[in-house]
């Protein structure tokens, strides 16, 4: 979630909303995690291998972290242990991400970053694919291209069930969704003082706690990248 220029709150995302992150993790339990922010521009990342629903420190923060971007991510486990250094969003370089998906043949993968694997804490194929977009970034600083040319080359070489990432930085957002299943829908509301809304890909572009002045947006592509001025939440269809 964005809030553009204004720091704002995302409770009501997190706990509160229809399918909010808490509800979420009734589903998947495998870890936590939310990143955001502080006035400075600084990271600040917290997560545990714990459902959202069950861990006090998230409905803590949930309520009080400010930030001008946000990240959350409930995990169902796939690649790696419960644990830690395996639970989302990771960090590179300022920089959050999260992913839904599975990528396999994790040793080409690691063969392709070379260097970069120094980056990567886990066991994770997300942490591996968040560090092949660290490397495309830092050849010409352009996030959006980067981010395509790492999901292009996964894409052509290794087996794939989906590539679907949000990356945050203290005033932008990117979202990706490979392969193109389900549309991309995200709603854009004027800030501040309107409460930002999200909904599922597959829901109506429309909810009865959606603010009368959003405009929800079908992307084009599968992807939606770039800074906001206004509040945008995201999110990626699974």
């Amino acid at each position: 979630m964005s809030g553009g220029r204004e720091r704002v709150r995302a409770t009501f995302w997190l706990l509160e909303a229809p399918d909010s992150l808490a509800e979420q993790s009734r589903r998947e339990p495998d870890g936590t995690g939310l990143g955001s922010y502080d006035e400075h521009g600084h990271p600040i990342v917290s997560k545990q291998p714990i459902a959202a629903y069950e861990d006090q420190e998230f409905a803590r923060e949930a309520r009080e972290v400010t930030s001008r971007t946000f990240i959350a991510h409930v995990r169902y486990a796939s690649t790696g242990a419960v644990s830690p250094k395996n639970t989302h969003p990771f960090e590179q370089r300022d920089r959050l991400f999260a992913h839904n998906g599975v990528i396999e043949d994790l040793d080409r993968l690691e063969q392709e970053l070379g260097d970069y694997r120094s980056l990567v804490q886990g066991e994770t194929d997300s942490e591996r694919f968040f560090a092949l977009i660290t490397r495309e970034i830092e050849r010409d600083g352009d996030v959006s291209a980067a981010i395509a040319r790492a999901a292009g080359w996964i894409a052509e070489n290794l087996p794939v069930f989906a590539l679907n990432v949000i990356l945050i930085t203290d005033g932008e957002l990117w979202a990706l969704r490979y392969p193109d299943v389900h549309d991309l829908f995200v709603l854009e509301v004027p800030a501040p003082g309107v409460r930002c809304a999200c909904a599922p890909a597959t829901w109506p572009a429309a909810r009865p706690w959606s603010s009368p002045a959003s405009r929800w947006t079908r992307t084009r592509g599968g992807m939606r990248s770039g800074p906001v001025n206004c509040c945008t939440s995201t999110l990626v269809s699974e």
